[in-house]
């Protein structure tokens, strides 16, 4: 047995963990852009990367590392991705790691921002030597790694095992744009003080992941830089291995709601529930063709209740599916049963008040065997646009 407990804060209120945001000058605006997690023990890490083929430099620098290697410290920037720069973008981080005035071991970088520029290295080492390392201050962080994100994304859990022991778990994250299954744009920092076994690590990183971060979209595109990073110093000496994964599984699926709820310009965070498919992987398969479809999307955005877009992103995405078994609902409010249209004008206007609202659920029962799966998705608006075509600048 054991008992979770969110809790009012931030990452930096586990023992041992320290971290900070500062302005470097990256931005233009005089923002904060570069932070830091600091633990005073070496901690296991272990992550979760892109499945892009053009892994930025960061996550090509992690992986020349051993691979049981432990670490003591974080530096994330945003405004620049250091990516598609090649073995300089790797070189340039070991200048920078060789460059710090403190002590740190096997330091680790990770960057978010735009694709394809050198990275600004002497401003980040001007800015990285004045860090205090004793700093706990995760709001500054939180801020320092956002990009066109509208507000920091960050949770704390405490956790309380049987035998009176207890662990903390905490989060930082950002993502708000180019966000698709096979994670998303997003930075997730996720420390803790549970001794956990390193083996348990990257199962439970990657058990977790495929219904969270694996499960989003804003967009459809998938970035050069998404990582998830799992540490810990396991100062606390407690561990259970169900109730971590489940408490893991509530940061993951948090910093994955918080993403799609901040979408660049969304106004609504939808779930796109698939019920009695012929099997989960085909339940997975509609479920984020439904959330990736541009014109689905669009009609969330005005909405629409055309759910006839709906049926056809399902039947496009190739799935067992047959139209007198399906039943589309928004919420409760059920537009379509079996090849009967309940659109009349009563079921029209009760659909518009569901699709008004911030969240809400599409749920598809496809009628067809007992798989299920639900992926999390949001409205596309002007907004995006905006924001997008101006991003460089």
């Amino acid at each position: 047995m054991f008992t979770i407990l969110p809790i009012k804060g931030y990452l930096d209120q586990i023992d041992g963990f320290y971290c900070d945001g500062i302005s470097a000058g990256l931005k233009s605006n005089g923002k904060k852009d570069l932070g830091f997690i600091y633990s005073d023990t070496l901690c296991d890490v272990e992550a979760v990367f892109t499945k892009n083929k053009f892994q930025a430099a960061p996550l090509r620098h992690y992986q020349m590392y051993d691979k049981d290697f432990q670490t003591n410290f974080i530096l994330i920037n945003s405004k620049n991705a250091n990516a598609l720069t090649g073995q300089k973008g790797i070189d340039d981080i070991n200048e920078i790691f060789s460059s710090l005035k403190f002590d740190i071991t096997n330091p680790i970088m990770s960057s978010t921002g735009v694709i394809a520029n050198p990275i600004p290295k002497e401003k980040i080492i001007a800015g990285a030597n004045t860090f205090d390392l004793s700093s706990k201050n995760a709001e500054s962080l939180a801020e320092a790694i956002m990009t066109t994100d509208a507000y920091p994304k960050t949770c704390m859990y405490e956790v309380k095992l049987e035998d009176g022991s207890s662990f903390k778990i905490g989060a930082v994250s950002k993502g708000a744009g180019m966000i698709n299954p096979n994670l998303a744009t997003m930075l997730c920092f996720i420390c803790t003080d549970a001794s956990i076994p390193k083996e348990d690590m990257k199962e439970l990183l990657e058990v977790n992941s495929h219904t969270t971060f694996n499960a989003i979209s804003v967009d459809g595109d998938t970035s050069t830089n998404d990582t998830v990073l799992l540490l810990a110093n396991k100062k606390s000496k407690a561990y259970d291995k169900e109730a971590f994964k489940e408490v893991l599984r509530l940061v993951m699926h948090d910093m994955a709601m918080l993403m799609v709820a901040d979408g660049e310009g969304a106004k609504k965070a939808v779930a796109f529930e698939v019920i009695n498919a012929a099997n989960d992987e085909e339940a997975q398969t509609a479920a984020k063709a439904l959330s990736n479809s541009l014109l689905v999307k669009t009609a969330l955005y005005g909405e629409d209740p055309n759910f006839g877009r709906i049926a056809s992103t399902i039947g496009a995405s190739q799935i067992q599916c047959d139209e007198t078994k399906l039943v589309i609902s928004y919420n409760d409010v059920i537009v379509y049963n079996k090849g009967e249209i309940l659109l009349d004008d009563i079921c029209e206007a009760k659909a518009v008040q569901v699709l008004k609202n911030s969240e809400y659920k599409v749920l598809c029962d496809l009628g067809i065997g007992e798989g299920k799966f639900t992926a999390y998705g949001c409205d596309l608006g002007y907004e995006y646009i905006k924001i997008n075509a101006d991003y460089r600048t």
